[in-house]
């Protein structure tokens, strides 16, 4: 349906409904389909079950509605979809719904984003008089194909990475339980700052945080599982990736005046991933060791430490370096190189784990 300016479709509806005429506007454009069908409806006509569709519209993140006549076509079509992947076998119904879950929690997060970044930018009224409002609903109109476009072009990129990490996976049962090296950058007195901040200041700060982080995860082979404000959460293959990550975020917050320090915990071990999520002891483990580590420091589990040298990427002590050295002086050979250095610190018992030992992760020899 073709929305206009006559105050009919969309419009009538709203003024029948109470709700509001641009808002229903920019639903139609953005949906490209008017509301036709209530939800038993909608069911109904994607010849779903109202339990099954109730299922899927709650996994995806959407608020029940009573039997108001808010759904459209989309809304049949993608029930359809969904519904024909279990009867084609080719998901199950939970993995039917695990699939809405994820979708809609990670778009749902996605849209909230873009709202609040680009509209709150780009809608600024351009004449005096005019209302932002006025402004919203051509400025939607082009943002959208291209956003739509966007969106597609970098899922099929990321669905290209992980599908390439699963198929060298050993065998099926790494695919699910793996091992990985985590590890949780930490704003440090992030709760002192939301009392002297304004929320303004509050929220760039947490933006340019985010953003670093983001950027020095990706460019250095890691994957960003999740950010939480004051704290970001990631992951890599191999305990070196990881290590590198660490100490350039530390290094690189420090020269940021603006930033509080960092600090950042990391273990390595078996990980259960779930919905681009990690879970399991040795997530817990990194969290917990974030939560001790000293000011612009780097503290790792044993076996991140083990896996560091197994690795060659850090000596097992620097007198045994510092022996490897003299030895291939005397032989006339190039001694080994490693990129890191570990200092194992007091054992200390750390919340629901026992007691570990932390070592401190630093750069060799200022490498």
């Amino acid at each position: 349906m073709t929305v206009d300016d006559s105050g009919s479709g969309e419009d009538a509806q709203g003024a029948d409904s109470g709700e509001d005429p641009l808002a229903l506007r920019l639903e139609g454009l953005i949906l490209g389909a008017e509301r036709r069908y209530t939800p038993f409806q909608a069911a109904r006509s994607a010849g779903v079950s109202m339990e099954l569709a109730s299922r899927f519209w709650r996994a995806m993140g959407f608020a029940d509605i009573g039997q108001a006549k808010a759904l459209t076509e989309a809304d049949v079509l993608a029930l359809r979809r969904l519904a024909g992947l279990v009867e084609a076998g080719l998901l199950s119904e939970a993995m039917a719904v695990q699939v809405a879950r994820s979708t809609g929690q990670t778009t749902a997060r996605l849209a909230e984003w873009q709202i609040d970044s680009f509209l709150e930018g780009l809608t600024e009224p351009p004449e005096p008089g005019m209302t932002r409002t006025e402004v919203t609903y051509p400025i939607v109109e082009l943002l959208l194909p291209e956003l739509e476009e966007f969106l597609v072009y970098v899922w099929r990129r990321q669905l290209a990475a992980s599908a390439g990490r699963v198929v060298q996976a050993a065998d099926d049962e790494e695919m699910v339980d793996r091992r990985l090296a985590v590890g949780f950058a930490d704003l440090v007195g992030f709760t002192r700052l939301t009392r002297r901040m304004e929320e303004e200041e509050l929220g760039e700060l947490v933006e340019a945080f985010e953003t670093t982080a983001a950027d020095l995860v990706a460019a250095n082979g890691g994957r960003l599982i999740k950010t939480l404000g004051d704290e970001v959460l990631y992951a890599a293959d191999d305990a070196g990736t990881a290590a590198e990550i660490a100490l350039r975020l530390i290094e690189t917050m420090a020269h940021d005046e603006t930033m509080p320090e960092l600090r950042v915990g990391m273990a390595f071990g078996t990980v259960t991933t779930r919905m681009g999520d990690v879970f399991g002891t040795t997530v817990n483990l990194a969290s917990r060791l974030t939560s001790i580590a000293p000011k612009d420091a780097v503290l790792v589990d044993t076996a991140f430490a083990e896996e560091l040298i197994r690795t060659q990427d850090a000596p097992t002590s620097e007198a045994e370096a510092a022996e490897e050295a003299a030895a291939a002086e005397k032989e006339g050979e190039e001694p080994p190189t490693y990129r890191f250095a570990l200092q194992p610190m007091w054992q200390r018992p750390v919340r629901g784990l026992g007691v570990v030992e932390p070592w401190l992760l630093t750069r060799r020899n200022g490498g």
